[in-house]
Protein backbone atom coordinates (compact mmCIF):
# COMPACT_ATOMS: atom_id res chain seq x y z
CA UNK A 1 0.00 0.00 0.00
CA UNK A 2 1.23 3.31 -1.39
CA UNK A 3 2.03 5.75 1.82
CA UNK A 4 -0.09 8.37 0.63
CA UNK A 5 -3.32 5.34 0.83
CA UNK A 6 -2.06 4.05 3.65
CA UNK A 7 -2.23 8.03 5.16
CA UNK A 8 -6.10 8.22 3.61
CA UNK A 9 -7.08 5.02 5.45
CA UNK A 10 -5.65 6.27 8.63
CA UNK A 11 -7.82 9.33 8.26
CA UNK A 12 -10.87 7.93 7.40
CA UNK A 13 -10.67 5.31 10.01
CA UNK A 14 -13.63 6.13 12.53
CA UNK A 15 -11.96 4.25 15.42
CA UNK A 16 -10.14 6.60 18.07
CA UNK A 17 -7.00 5.30 19.82
CA UNK A 18 -8.26 4.34 23.71
CA UNK A 19 -6.33 7.10 25.65
CA UNK A 20 -8.41 10.01 23.81
CA UNK A 21 -11.19 7.93 24.44
CA UNK A 22 -10.37 7.57 27.85
CA UNK A 23 -9.50 11.28 28.48
CA UNK A 24 -13.29 11.82 26.81
CA UNK A 25 -14.45 9.55 30.05
CA UNK A 26 -12.95 11.63 32.48
CA UNK A 27 -13.65 15.00 30.52
CA UNK A 28 -17.58 13.75 30.84
CA UNK A 29 -17.11 12.86 34.56
CA UNK A 30 -15.62 16.39 35.14
CA UNK A 31 -18.85 17.64 33.58
CA UNK A 32 -21.20 15.79 35.60
CA UNK A 33 -19.52 16.16 38.74
CA UNK A 34 -19.57 20.09 38.12
CA UNK A 35 -22.78 19.86 37.15
CA UNK A 36 -23.60 18.08 40.51
CA UNK A 37 -20.60 17.82 43.29
CA UNK A 38 -22.82 15.31 45.34
CA UNK A 39 -21.58 12.42 42.92
CA UNK A 40 -18.54 12.62 44.60
CA UNK A 41 -19.99 10.69 47.31
CA UNK A 42 -20.02 7.52 44.78
CA UNK A 43 -15.80 7.75 44.62
CA UNK A 44 -15.56 8.42 47.98
CA UNK A 45 -17.08 5.26 48.58
CA UNK A 46 -15.27 3.29 46.17
CA UNK A 47 -12.33 4.61 48.11
CA UNK A 48 -13.58 3.34 51.93
CA UNK A 49 -15.30 0.57 50.73
CA UNK A 50 -11.96 -0.66 49.06
CA UNK A 51 -9.63 0.12 51.81
CA UNK A 52 -11.76 -1.84 54.07
CA UNK A 53 -11.19 -4.85 51.97
CA UNK A 54 -7.53 -4.07 52.28
CA UNK A 55 -6.69 -3.22 48.77
CA UNK A 56 -3.11 -3.14 47.96
CA UNK A 57 -2.97 0.38 46.78
CA UNK A 58 -3.70 2.00 50.15
CA UNK A 59 -1.37 4.84 49.46
CA UNK A 60 -3.11 5.92 46.79
CA UNK A 61 -6.01 5.05 47.58
CA UNK A 62 -5.43 7.71 50.51
CA UNK A 63 -4.59 10.46 48.01
CA UNK A 64 -7.69 9.82 45.96
CA UNK A 65 -9.45 10.68 49.75
CA UNK A 66 -7.94 13.43 50.25
CA UNK A 67 -8.52 15.11 46.68
CA UNK A 68 -12.07 14.13 47.04
CA UNK A 69 -12.23 15.78 50.39
CA UNK A 70 -11.35 18.60 49.44
CA UNK A 71 -13.23 19.11 46.68
CA UNK A 72 -16.29 18.62 48.75
CA UNK A 73 -15.38 21.21 51.18
CA UNK A 74 -13.96 23.88 49.01
CA UNK A 75 -14.30 25.20 45.69
CA UNK A 76 -10.71 25.46 45.15
CA UNK A 77 -10.56 21.88 46.23
CA UNK A 78 -13.45 20.94 43.66
CA UNK A 79 -11.53 23.08 40.97
CA UNK A 80 -7.94 21.29 41.52
CA UNK A 81 -10.32 17.95 40.77
CA UNK A 82 -11.75 19.13 38.02
CA UNK A 83 -8.61 20.47 36.10
CA UNK A 84 -7.09 16.86 37.20
CA UNK A 85 -9.85 15.33 35.88
CA UNK A 86 -9.69 17.31 32.45
CA UNK A 87 -5.63 17.41 32.05
CA UNK A 88 -3.60 14.94 29.75
CA UNK A 89 -0.05 15.45 31.16
CA UNK A 90 1.64 12.09 31.72
CA UNK A 91 1.62 12.56 35.66
CA UNK A 92 -1.85 13.30 35.49
CA UNK A 93 -2.68 10.19 32.71
CA UNK A 94 -0.62 8.21 35.49
CA UNK A 95 -2.70 9.17 38.67
CA UNK A 96 -5.79 8.46 36.87
CA UNK A 97 -5.35 5.17 36.05
CA UNK A 98 -6.52 4.17 39.64
CA UNK A 99 -9.23 6.42 39.78
CA UNK A 100 -12.12 5.58 41.92
CA UNK A 101 -14.60 6.88 39.54
CA UNK A 102 -16.76 3.36 38.66
CA UNK A 103 -20.14 4.29 39.48
CA UNK A 104 -20.05 7.69 38.21
CA UNK A 105 -20.51 7.15 34.50
CA UNK A 106 -24.11 5.43 33.32
CA UNK A 107 -23.60 2.08 31.10
CA UNK A 108 -25.19 4.25 28.11
CA UNK A 109 -22.16 7.00 28.89
CA UNK A 110 -19.58 4.17 29.01
CA UNK A 111 -20.73 2.52 25.60
CA UNK A 112 -20.60 5.68 24.18
CA UNK A 113 -17.01 6.42 24.76
CA UNK A 114 -15.52 2.92 24.60
CA UNK A 115 -13.17 1.59 21.96
CA UNK A 116 -11.82 -1.58 20.92
CA UNK A 117 -7.76 -2.83 20.89
CA UNK A 118 -6.15 -3.20 17.77
CA UNK A 119 -3.56 -6.20 19.84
Amino acid sequence: MAAADTFAYLDARVERPGEEVLADRFRLMAAKIEENPLLLAIPLENVERWLAQGHSAAERLTEWRGLLIEATVSEAGLAKLLELLRDQSAEAVFFKEFAPMPGILTREELDRHSWTSAH
